[in-house]
């Protein structure tokens, strides 16, 4: 596909809904599944674009401004792409006691990046969570990547520091 555009010299390409043309098959006219739509367009493509939120509604008939009304109502849904590896750290009442707020602090410090946010290399993306049910790890981050997820608890400022460290070695 190009840029529909007719106008435009950018030699720009438009993006790929192939996967998501698939699920809008079985979906698109099912009342009520718009949360599943945007929750697969999301595992598709990481996060939802604006392209992505203008092509569900082409194919559903639902106004591009209630699609992004639901994406910005529930936390699950992010609007930016997220780092190759994506933190999340726990702020629950466990984690909290134990010093969830120094833990983020840290990261905050080592990634130079705040909740929400992403490193400028594209790396890591830190996003608190109200829970991850890991209370017995208190304070735990969860560290989502293609190689699967993994768990960190117990963290003190320097261990938090090691792990980040270690996979900025990695990534090298």
């Amino acid at each position: 596909m190009t840029c529909k555009n007719s106008d435009c010299q950018c030699d720009c390409k438009a993006p790929d809904f192939s996967e998501l043309a698939e699920v809008l098959g079985k979906y698109a006219k099912v009342p009520g599944s718009l949360i599943t739509i945007l929750q697969k367009a999301q595992d598709i493509y990481g996060y939802l674009s604006m392209d992505a939120i203008n092509y569900i509604s082409e194919q559903t008939g639902i106004k591009p401004a209630k699609i992004y009304g639901v994406a910005t109502f529930y936390s699950q849904f992010r609007l930016q792409p997220i780092g190759k590896y994506l933190i999340m750290l726990c702020q629950g009442t466990a984690c909290h006691v134990n010093g969830s707020e120094m833990i983020e602090e840290a990261i905050c410090e080592e990634l130079s990046i705040s909740d929400g946010e992403t490193t400028e290399d594209g790396i890591f993306t830190l996003n608190n969570v109200a829970c991850l049910g890991c209370c017995s790890l208190a304070p735990v981050m969860m560290i989502k990547s293609v190689h699967g997820d993994e768990t960190y608890g117990n963290l003190t400022k320097d261990s938090v520091r090691d792990v980040l460290q270690e996979i900025r070695q990695r990534e090298a």
